[in-house]
């Protein structure tokens, strides 16, 4: 900095007054220093502020507490100075009035779907609205927080607990039921060929047993083995 020249750093701008009035933005560089300007440099970078949680009723009459955050950045410098004292405070009040109106009209089911586009979108919509003639671009929207009243929660992780304990149940009898069929198929199949029967039992049968096979008898002594009338 010197009495002839400065020096406008990224990502500022310098918005030139002269005799009170604005007259460009120089872009960062070296620059000469002209009597009777006046220099005030703004940033351009993107800047991120909160908006705390409001208290909304939803459509269904269910007390809400929600938090967004806003994206935005300076995209006209001379206007963001001349345009209002608190051009933000602008922005912010319309996200904050667009939200009331969205919880407003919605149900407790769709602001919990986590479709935050459908929740944010509205949103962006309105702080654009406001935000042009004032020198910002707001850049998103961003739903933070959606905290529901206790009684609330607490009915929703029961529902969530019945729905996993019908599934548990749902699939214990199916295993149930394959287990049977299976066993089912096994008993046809034994019935069938009763060699695999006589290798199942030997298979079951602990080690050192003795297995008798009883021979098949003869046709012939079959019938001389059959007591005369």
């Amino acid at each position: 900095m010197s009495w002839f020249s400065f020096t406008v750093n990224e990502p500022n701008v310098a918005v030139r007054y002269i005799r009170g009035v604005a007259f460009g933005c120089l872009t960062p560089g070296r620059h000469r220093r002209h009597l009777g300007h006046r220099y005030v440099e703004v940033s351009l970078a993107e800047r991120l502020t909160a908006v705390p949680l409001q208290e909304v009723l939803s459509s269904d009459g269910i007390n809400l507490r929600i938090s967004c955050a806003i994206r935005w950045r300076i995209n006209l410098p001379d206007v963001f100075l001349t345009a209002a004292d608190d051009p933000l405070s602008h922005v912010y009040l319309a996200v904050q009035v667009a939200l009331r109106q969205k919880i407003a009209e919605s149900e407790l089911a769709e602001i919990t779907r986590r479709d935050d586009s459908a929740l944010a979108g509205p949103l962006l919509a309105a702080a654009q609205q406001v935000a042009g003639p004032l020198g910002i671009d707001v850049l998103g929207v961003i739903i933070k927080d959606v905290l529901l009243p206790g009684e609330v929660r607490e009915a929703n992780q029961e529902l969530v607990v019945a729905k996993l304990r019908a599934a548990a149940q749902l699939e214990a009898a199916r295993a149930e039921t394959a287990a049977l069929r299976s066993l089912a198929n096994g008993a046809k199949l034994l019935e069938q060929h009763p060699a695999l029967e006589r290798l199942r039992l030997a298979q079951t049968l602990p080690p050192g047993s003795v297995i008798e096979l009883a021979m098949p008898v003869p046709p012939e002594q079959a019938a001389r083995r059959k007591p005369k009338k």
